[in-house]
């Protein structure tokens, strides 16, 4: 009997790196001619995983998500991580934003993961432990597949595949 082989789904997001682009993007918004005394001001979360932007206006603000979206694409994180809510008015004419970081596969996603993984009929079998999913199956050939099924789709939140072995 051949020993299985596996691998994992996994939803992660580096919150140091997250941290880490938070500080340049501040710093950018200090520097920025254009931004730097609009009043715009950008609010990190660790606890919550939570981004909140404030801005004078819908233009400053949508400015200030395309610099932490391009600090955070540099840092090597996936945009689909961070989920943008719709702009609430603030006090005055200002508005805020704020963002969610997906971190872990939720229940109802998981099970889409799993439902579109049997509907491919390849012999691999799918457990969905926690905020990951645990994929085994006796042949490695039909495990790359499967990541090659995976990685076409979209889930509205970056995978990734840890522990092959």
């Amino acid at each position: 009997m051949a020993k299985e082989s596996s691998f994992d789904v996994v939803s992660t997001v580096d919150m140091q790196e997250v941290d880490n682009a938070f500080q340049q993007a501040k710093k950018e918004l200090a520097q920025r001619y254009d931004l730097k005394d609009s009043g715009a001001e950008i609010a990190l979360d660790k606890a919550k995983q939570a981004l909140t932007v404030s801005a004078p206006s819908d233009f400053v603000a949508r400015q200030v998500i395309d610099v932490i979206g391009s600090k955070l694409v540099k840092r090597g994180i996936d945009l689909a991580a961070v989920k943008w809510g719709d702009p609430q008015p603030a006090a005055g004419q200002s508005v805020r934003q704020s963002a969610s970081i997906v971190d872990g596969i939720d229940k109802d996603t998981a099970g889409r993961i799993n439902k579109d993984i049997k509907a491919t009929k390849l012999k691999v079998k799918v457990q969905i432990e926690g905020d990951k999913l645990r994929v085994s199956s006796a042949s490695r050939d039909t495990l790359q597949e499967v990541i090659a099924f995976l990685k076409g789709q979209d889930y509205g939140q970056p995978l990734q595949y840890v522990n092959y072995r």
